[in-house]
């Protein structure tokens, strides 16, 4: 009993080392690709976020987007969406965008959307990731994701010590703030899983405070359908009359709750090329964007995640912000 006590101590020490040795040159690696920040979590069932998302969903919270809806169960259990999967390894991206001071008159979007569509050059970046995995390790099975699936992914990268969610419901870091997707990947091999970080929101409250629309009901709680987002994204119809007021300067998206948000004054410009705006978008007033015809649109937003609200959406944007 003593020698098989051994053994097994022995056993569990080597597969510890080796799950720590492959995630280290696995974060090697992400960071080469430019990932800023790399977590591990075991996969699971997130228990205390089930009642959280029943709860936001019975209340309404998704507005019109029906796809939240959908397969809550995967959202919760990445095992259910990657059979066999282990880890749930979650990746940050910088896409901060130090921006020129901007009056009113100016329509704005958010600086998320001024590159190119992230889905694509971070599902790249993702997918060359998994082949690395694949040819260093052998035989791993698994997929990537980055904002397509039913993946939690703020709980995700919480858990494992990338961050905690703000008052505002984003993920927030305390070396880079806010401004940076989330991608993860779910994969059937272990590597050794990071620890949570602590909450250092404090009694802070310029998210809440900043919201023009109230969206934010209570910490850590958004309504999303009375979010400026989703009224220039996601909603399909007209912008109800009484929002007009609030959505000046912003156009596609809002930056409003991280702009205000302390701990972005640690956020740094991002390096990545395929982020850069269209130079046009730069030098683009007022009345650039209220004359902007369709071919225009086409050529500045080209690749961006801005083509989701289309030319005739935008339009739509504009007249209500800037009546």
């Amino acid at each position: 009993m003593h020698n098989q006590g051994l053994y097994l101590t022995s056993k569990m020490s080597r597969t510890r080392h080796l799950a720590s040795t492959r995630k280290d040159a696995f974060v090697r690696e992400a960071k080469a690709l430019g990932f800023a920040e790399v977590g591990v979590a075991v996969a699971g069932f997130l228990e205390e976020e089930a009642p959280k998302l029943e709860e936001w969903l019975k209340r309404g919270y998704q507005g019109e987007m029906a796809y939240l809806e959908r397969n809550a169960e995967k959202r919760l259990d990445p095992r259910l969406l990657v059979p066999g999967a282990k880890t749930v390894v979650s990746l940050l991206f910088n896409y901060h965008v130090e921006e020129e001071e901007m009056d009113e008159e100016t329509p704005r979007i958010a600086s998320y959307a001024r590159g190119q569509d992230y889905h694509h050059v971070l599902k790249w970046k993702l997918k060359e990731l998994m082949k690395w995995a694949q040819a260093t390790w052998g035989d791993v099975n698994g997929r990537v994701f980055v904002d397509s699936a039913p993946v939690h992914e703020r709980a995700w990268a919480a858990r494992s010590g990338l961050g905690w969610v703000g008052k505002n419901s984003l993920l927030l870091n305390q070396r880079m703030g806010s401004f940076f997707f989330i991608a993860e990947l779910i994969i059937d091999v272990d590597l050794e899983p990071d620890a949570p970080t602590a909450d250092h929101c404090g009694t802070c409250t310029r998210c809440i405070d900043a919201c023009p629309t109230g969206a934010i009901i209570q910490p850590e709680v958004v309504d999303g359908s009375k979010c400026i987002s989703y009224y220039t994204i996601e909603l399909q119809g007209a912008i109800p009359e009484p929002v007009h007021k609030h959505l000046k300067p912003w156009v596609f998206g809002c930056d409003i709750c991280q702009d205000v948000c302390p701990w972005n004054r640690h956020a740094t410009p991002n390096t990545e090329p395929k982020f850069s705006a269209h130079p046009q978008l730069a030098s683009m007033g007022r009345s650039d964007w209220k004359e902007m015809t369709e071919e225009v649109f086409q050529e500045v937003f080209r690749g961006t995640a801005v083509k989701r609200t289309g030319y005739e959406g935008l339009m739509r944007n504009l007249q209500a912000a800037f009546k």
